[in-house]
């Protein structure tokens, strides 16, 4: 097969699907046939409504490439040099490839790589994974555990891997109770990480009443409050007026920061992992006076994406129980509406079986 099916996103709400080109890998490159690709907040955000790009930057991040920077598959081919993975080994690609030279790079953390003529994202600058193959540096691949679906793999590979890394900078362990503001695809990975990390008790809450009731059914929230204009009230109540000890915003939402801060408890720890927005707080009394610590976390590492692939297998947790739809590169546009919608749990697209 020399040319395939990819999706591209013109800016205007829609998603189109393309005839392109089956890529062979260079020098240190993979060949990996896509199993499952998500759709993020992110692509909505930046791509799908519209062409921009994040505060401070020139022109748009989207380069008109294929979509999509939440893919795993399977190793079809390989490029020279390449010595870790092999053809029909099954791998997560993590969505960033940086120079590898700065300091970022060496720690893992290619997403906040400094050299931005080598780095680029996957489905923003190069080619993504909403396509039947995707043309990955191997050095951006780590191990799909056999246990996982792809479909996992895929949502290890940015969502679950910014839930992950927000966590543990906070330290949430069996000493704690979680609060989650933001129940989208983000905050319900949080969820399900906590449990497995050990979290006594996990509250969350979520404006949405079609997300509230998808995260009441999967089981993960010890209890699902509404955002409403008695949420901080509710959360006093749930809490005994103490607050949680850690709180993580997912909805990237002035309101939804302001709701993490205030229910956390005296010496508490906040993280916020939600992109976009402003934060707006009260200091002395909110923060300064109740010992706060803010944690702000973008992404993973290279090395934290790899540890909780194994970690979930540890657990026992299957990401892929988050996902409420699931459909074919043919109705990308399908796909991107319903997550474009904002009352589903996590979207995504699988090449068709019989191409």
């Amino acid at each position: 097969m020399t040319t395939m099916q990819g999706v591209f996103l013109p800016g205007d709400r829609t998603a189109v699907l393309r005839d392109v080109e089956v890529p062979t890998p260079g020098p240190g490159q993979l060949l990996v046939r896509v199993g499952a690709s998500g759709i993020c907040g992110s692509d909505l955000s930046y791509i799908y409504r519209g062409h921009k790009s994040h505060v401070g930057q020139e022109g748009a991040a989207y380069k008109g490439v294929v979509a999509g920077h939440e893919p795993s598959g399977q190793v079809v081919e390989t490029g020279p040099g390449c010595r870790r993975f092999g053809v029909g080994d099954r791998v997560i690609v993590y969505h960033i490839s940086g120079c590898g030279r700065c300091a970022n790079c060496r720690r893992g953390h290619m997403i906040s790589c400094s050299d931005p003529d080598r780095r680029s994202a996957y489905g923003w600058q190069r080619d993504g994974g909403h396509a039947e193959y995707i043309l990955v540096e191997e050095s951006t691949a780590v191990p799909l555990p056999d246990e996982l679906s792809y479909v996992d793999g895929a949502l290890i590979a940015c969502g679950f891997g910014t839930a992950y890394e927000g966590l543990l900078r906070t330290g949430v362990g069996g000493r704690d109770d979680l609060l989650v503001v933001g129940l989208g695809p983000v905050g319900l990975a949080a969820g399900m990480i906590a449990r497995g990390l050990g979290a006594t008790r996990v509250l969350g809450v979520e404006r949405s009443p079609e997300r509230a009731a998808h995260a009441r059914s999967l089981g993960l929230f010890d209890e699902v409050l509404i955002a409403d204009d008695g949420v901080a009230e509710a959360v006093d109540e749930a809490t005994e007026g103490r607050g949680c000890s850690v709180t993580m915003d997912c909805s990237g939402s002035a309101a939804g920061r302001s709701v993490a801060i205030r229910g956390a408890a005296e010496w508490g720890r906040v993280s916020l992992v939600g992109e976009g927005g402003r934060l707006e707080t009260e200091v002395s009394d909110l923060l300064l006076h109740r010992q706060l610590t803010l944690y702000a976390s973008w992404v993973t590492s290279l090395q934290s994406m790899e540890e909780l692939a194994f970690r979930l297998v540890r657990w026992g947790a299957s990401p892929e129980r988050l996902v409420t739809d699931l459909l074919p590169l043919e109705k990308a546009d399908e796909a991107y509406r319903l997550a474009d919608s904002g009352q589903t749990g996590k979207v995504c697209l699988v090449p068709s079986p019989n191409r």
